[in-house]
């Protein structure tokens, strides 16, 4: 090579390396794929030791242990509103060997719920990232409760869904919020995300009164839980409280409780991208007030964003057909904005597949996530082909996992929840009481027909109608026997918690014999998806070759969940959610 070509090659890697130095010292990062993100870096917007992407219950735990552990914290938010997925739902917490279940005497210890978890999960949740759930917990409990006003109560009887494995409990582990006075929130009550089903007027219900509350017309204890919600509403009343209970409880009380400490929460400000230099997130990138600009974080990013579950281009990347955004009742900004900006900065993806799945019925305006309804005795559930296909009682996730497995070779999708007048005699609906007309929307929307005949009511739905009147006959008379020997349904300890005990020998079963009938078109619905941004045992988001990304958390269903394709019990997606929030601002601050 002569000397002039070769002092013209070194002359153009002088100004590359050069280049490429002043990119670094203007805050500029490199994504996996070697490109730069930006050329500039936007307006800087303030300096934190903690940036906390998203103010669900993941997000607002994380930054209410990071101020306490002595660091500066900002939560950042997309919506209006704060409180995420979790603030619409009926926020049932899953803890093993939490404070609260063993003050109330709940038998559990470590080896019954590691054994549990472990039979629930599998192998493919690493044993070190299910242990530091399990350890770390309870303490994130007991720290929640000490610096905010939550207080929580045992779900006495709601079974963990698989409560014959080892370690499972028929009386359940699960928690929920106790009542809070919404007052404490002051102005910040007006930016709470509403309930996915509003509470009745006058009336604070807990999570575990709803299934009580289903059976108020036809059970003593339902009637008499019924007059305890109004007294309790009632009360509040005069006391000039704002009640809140459930999903509203806990966002409001850990809003309450970073409001104590000074942590600012920014609402209408998504997240753009994380901002990397050499290799370390040292930032985020978010839109506020209409413009770009940038947060630098000393310690870390903690990404507590939600899922995908109104993203349709993910889900129709990652998950089964049919599928979209019409059936989940997730949080709306749950697009996978911080998902997508972990992937870009290195981070490896694990269970895009799979979601908190749920039979649910598309009704007008909202899909509505179906719980007691097909379980409660006198429904049951058939395919296109009008036969039955599943335990309708199981764990909803189950339910929907099976209509999937089957669907491509005997559709499941939609399915048809059918039941009875005498059902609809006994028990609430939704929000629609016994002996009361259905809307007139959900028949004209599709998603419930009547007839008096169960031929007529197969034909309108478009399934066979002597495979209907087969499929009825042959559960009557397991009913009449009270042993589902086709499927099971009674045979768990967790079938039997939405149903009417008033129904014997199976409480879980009842025959379907009195005119008009109903079915509800069913659908896969779910609480928000699960799969995300992969991480370890400190929450530290890890790239494809197992290392972690300096600085980059993840908590909440930004990552993926520790119950792996399963859901041990009700509250499996807060209680880790807020477990893994606790863990990555310990990490961050040093402490684990």
């Amino acid at each position: 090579m002569d000397s002039t070509r070769r002092t013209e090659l070194l002359s153009r890697r002088g100004v590359l390396a050069g280049a490429a130095a002043t990119a670094t010292a203007a805050g500029v990062g490199v994504g996996a794929g070697g490109t730069a993100q930006a050329a500039v870096a936007p307006p800087l917007l303030g300096t934190y030791d903690v940036v906390v992407i998203g103010a669900g219950v993941a997000g607002m735990t994380a930054a209410l242990t990071a101020a306490k552990q002595g660091l500066t914290c900002v939560v950042v938010e997309k919506a209006a509103t704060f409180g995420g997925s979790a603030a619409r739902s009926g926020a049932g917490i899953w803890i093993p060997n939490n404070p609260v279940i063993l003050a109330a005497g709940v038998p559990d210890t470590p080896a019954k719920a590691a054994a549990y978890l472990a039979a629930v999960v599998g192998p493919e949740v690493p044993a070190a990232r299910q242990q530091a759930f399990l350890a770390h917990g309870p303490a994130m409990l007991s720290f929640v409760m000490a610096n905010s006003p939550l207080r929580f109560r045992w779900m006495e009887g709601y079974s963990d869904y698989y409560p014959e494995l080892p370690g499972g409990l028929p009386n359940g582990r699960s928690i929920e919020p106790d009542q809070l006075d919404g007052n404490v929130l002051g102005a910040e009550l007006a930016h709470l995300n509403p309930p996915y089903l509003p509470v009745p007027a006058g009336m604070v219900v807990f999570s575990a009164d709803y299934k009580w509350l289903a059976l108020a017309a036809v059970n003593v204890k339902g009637t008499a839980v019924a007059v305890e919600c109004l007294a309790r509403g009632t009360q509040a009343a005069l006391k000039g409280q704002t009640p809140l209970t459930m999903g509203q409880a806990l966002a409001g009380g850990l809003r309450a409780g970073l409001a104590s400490v000074g942590v600012p929460v920014w609402l209408n400000t998504p997240l753009t991208d994380l901002h990397l230099e050499s290799g370390a997130v040292t930032g985020a990138v978010v839109t506020r007030g209409g413009v770009p600009g940038l947060l630098r974080a000393r310690r870390g990013v903690i990404v507590g964003s939600g899922g995908f579950e109104h993203n349709a281009a993910m889900r129709a990347q990652y998950q089964r057909q049919p599928i979209g955004t019409e059936w989940t009742i997730g949080a709306k900004e749950n697009t996978g904005d911080g998902i997508r900006a972990g992937e870009r900065a290195g981070g490896s993806l694990a269970l895009m597949d799979d979601a908190w799945w749920g039979p649910a019925i598309p009704l007008p305006g909202e899909p509505y996530f179906c719980l007691a309804e097909r379980t409660l005795p006198g429904g049951l559930l058939v395919n296109a082909a009008g036969a039955r296909f599943v335990n309708e009682a199981g764990p909803y996730s189950d339910v929907v996992h099976t209509m999937y497995e089957r669907d491509a070779t005997d559709p499941d999708i939609p399915a048809w929840l059918i039941v009875d007048q005498n059902y609809r005699n006994r028990y609430l609906f939704r929000d629609v009481s016994p002996t009361f007309v259905l809307p007139a929307d959900w028949y004209n929307s599709g998603a419930a027909y009547k007839a008096w005949t169960l031929d007529a009511l197969a034909t309108s739905i478009g399934v066979p109608p002597a495979a209907l009147r087969t499929t009825v006959s042959r559960f009557n008379s397991l009913a009449l026997n009270g042993d589902d020997t086709d499927f099971g349904r009674g045979d768990s300890a967790y079938d039997h918690y939405y149903t009417d005990p008033a129904i014997l020998p199976n409480s879980c079963l009842a025959p379907l014999w009195l005119p008009p009938y109903y079915a509800f078109r069913i659908v896969p619905g779910d609480l928000g998806t699960k799969g995300g941004l992969r991480t370890d045992a400190r929450a530290r988001v890890l790239r494809a070759d197992g290392t972690a990304i300096p600085g980059l958390y993840a908590a909440g269903n930004a990552s993926a969940a520790v119950m792996g394709h399963s859901y041990a019990g009700a509250g499996s997606t807060i209680g880790p959610a807020m477990t893994f929030g606790y863990v990555a601002a310990l990490a961050a601050a040093g402490v684990l």
